[in-house]
């Protein structure tokens, strides 16, 4: 082989892997990422997004990430899972918290979006734990919220994350999460 051949095998190697490696990730979105099809499969009906409480809004959209306000643990009977973690609630109950949360964070993106399909990828969770001092097992109570993201959106719900506790939250709430989302450019 004459060595100015070698650029353009070069060239087109890197063109070839870019463009099969392009081409496999669309052949993989194709039909099989749906959200909304997901929820559905879960039997998950999201509720009427809810007014934020105080003087802040629910979503702020920059770009192509959407910042999701704080989302507590509301009930469709509109009371809250309330209490502390290590006194008043077990874990397993701190995981539903958590996926309650999940279900009205999921409320206020589809308000926002029009349809969970726009999402391309969640980006960063906050979870914040009602907790006792001595309570550490925060990761296994947000796991609720992150396993929900999970089933609803696949690996693209996979995200960073931080499980922190608090000494206390708005109105006793177990648990409050907020969340940061890319979606697709329109």
């Amino acid at each position: 082989m004459k060595s100015h051949q070698i650029p353009f095998l070069k060239f087109f190697l890197c063109a070839f892997l870019v463009t099969g490696i392009n081409g496999l990730l669309s052949a993989q979105d194709t039909g099989k990422y749906d959200p909304e099809a997901n929820l559905k499969a879960l039997g998950v009906s999201l509720p009427e997004a809810s007014n934020p409480v105080a003087n802040y809004v629910n979503a702020v959209r920059v770009g192509n990430l959407i910042f999701l306000a704080g989302k507590g643990p509301k009930k469709s009977d509109g009371t809250y899972i309330t209490g502390k973690l290590g006194a008043d609630l077990t874990v397993a109950q701190g995981y539903e918290a958590a996926r309650v949360a999940g279900i009205n964070q999921l409320a206020v993106l589809k308000a926002e979006l029009g349809n969970l399909n726009k999402v391309k990828r969640l980006v960063k969770v906050l979870g914040m734990v009602n907790a006792t001092p001595e309570f550490t097992d925060q990761p296994e109570v947000i796991n609720g919220y992150s396993d929900l993201m999970v089933e609803v959106f696949g690996q693209r719900g996979k995200h960073a994350r931080a499980a922190v506790g608090m000494g206390s939250l708005p109105r006793g709430i177990a648990v409050e999460v907020e969340m940061i989302v890319e979606v697709f450019e329109e």
